[in-house]
């Protein structure tokens, strides 16, 4: 059976990691993200979206290798916790979204965070 958490969370952060690539070319999608003080991200800012392309592209791969639909380096253990981790950082981004001053932020990305951290959660409980 696959896991329909799984799935869904890789491919959220698949999309979003989308978006950051956009936000590192320059594109006025700003307001959605790191507070939403800027249409478009500043060049020392754009460090952060990098950061943050990598690591969307990296909590993927777990959720797809926590579903047992592809291999990665790590055994079964180690990407359960490395699930619940993903789960508990983004409870914490959920709550920083939800006090951004930014509306697009707030209505955007705190309810993608909160599923975001349902998918990880569900995926290490469902893990063998």
């Amino acid at each position: 059976m696959i896991n329909i958490f799984a799935v869904t969370g890789a491919a959220l952060l698949f999309i979003a990691a989308v978006f950051e690539v956009l936000l590192i070319i320059g594109l006025p999608l700003g307001e959605f993200t790191m507070g939403g003080q800027y249409k478009v991200l500043p060049p020392f800012m754009r460090a952060g979206a990098f950061f943050s392309l990598a690591t969307q592209i990296f909590a993927g791969l777990i959720l797809l290798q926590g579903a047992g639909l592809m291999n990665m380096w790590f055994s079964s253990g180690v990407t359960k916790i490395i699930c619940f981790v993903f789960a508990g950082f983004f409870v914490l981004n959920t709550g920083m979204n939800l006090i951004s001053k930014s509306k697009k932020e707030k209505y955007v990305m705190t309810p993608l965070a909160l599923i975001e951290a349902v998918c990880f959660l569900m995926t290490a409980l469902l893990m063998k």
